[in-house]
């Protein structure tokens, strides 16, 4: 079992392709995970990503996209070991997996709040192409 494990489900209006396009776009990456390095194992296209994790941690990560109602629920998954992992308190670890945890939620937040501005809360998505 990791050190470091997250997971972790946000709901946003939106389609699975429009979110998957800011999700696998590599310059959103440094911001929201400044100090990892990712490498795409798999891009599942409007279903998700799946990364090597390396840098700062050492494991996977995950954005699943299941579509549910009008848009998708982004379902974020992270199983790492701290660079450290051997000399690391039990404190350090708390620590470490609660900074992952805000930073997964900071992610999906920041989707969602791109995705979903200016959409009065109740009305559908727009739908591309239309």
């Amino acid at each position: 079992m990791s050190s470091i494990q997250v997971a972790d489900q946000t709901f946003v209006a939106a389609e699975g392709a429009a979110v998957a396009e800011v999700v696998s776009a590599p310059n959103n990456w440094r911001n929201w995970w400044p100090d990892l390095t990712l490498e795409v194992r798999e891009d599942r296209g409007d279903k998700g990503i799946r990364w090597s994790v390396t840098g700062g941690l050492t494991g996977t990560m995950e954005v699943w996209l299941q579509p549910s109602l009008d848009g998708v629920i982004l379902h974020y998954f992270l199983h790492a070991e701290p660079w450290s992992a051997n000399r690391s308190s039990a404190r350090d670890l708390l620590a470490a997996n609660r900074a992952r945890r805000v930073a997964g939620r900071n992610m999906a937040f920041e989707v969602k709040a791109r995705l979903e501005a200016g959409r009065p809360a109740g009305v559908a998505p727009a739908i591309s192409g239309s």
